[in-house]
């Protein structure tokens, strides 16, 4: 379930630099939720300088990149797990995309496991032991 994407304009960070980015975003899933890889999903969305504004100002015409991450996990994970995500993906863009830390943005969206689906089966039916347990503990 885990799913972050995180949001880019052209020129912050390299091909290299990318490829490590979810490398390491998938990592820092499977570290902070004890989450299996396979099911981790995580995304870069690299968009043109022209169509990125920052305080009012396009990238292109000078404005500051400021890189955005939103991360989805299951609603009855932590306070915790979810600040743990909020560091760790802030950090990685900041090492690996050279941007200054107070430009960067993300946000933990909260799903119930009823409102996401897996090959079309809620999660909460299709791991509904998992689930339980996770929430009992």
């Amino acid at each position: 379930m885990p799913v972050v994407n995180i949001h880019l304009t052209e020129g912050t960070g390299t091909a290299a630099d990318h490829a490590e980015l979810l490398a390491e975003a998938t990592r820092i899933y499977c570290e902070v939720l004890d989450a299996p890889v396979e099911r981790v999903r995580a995304y870069l969305t690299v968009h043109p300088a022209e169509r990125w504004a920052t305080a009012g100002r396009l990238v292109s015409h000078g404005g500051t990149p400021a890189p955005f991450f939103t991360a989805i996990v299951f609603a009855d994970r932590s306070a915790d797990q979810r600040h743990r995500l909020l560091v760790g993906f802030t950090d990685l863009i900041v090492k690996l995309c050279d941007v200054d830390r107070s430009t960067v943005r993300g946000q933990i969206v909260p799903v119930d496991p009823s409102d996401w689906g897996i090959g079309g089966e809620p999660a909460s039916v299709k791991r509904a032991a998992e689930i339980a347990a996770r929430a009992g503990g």
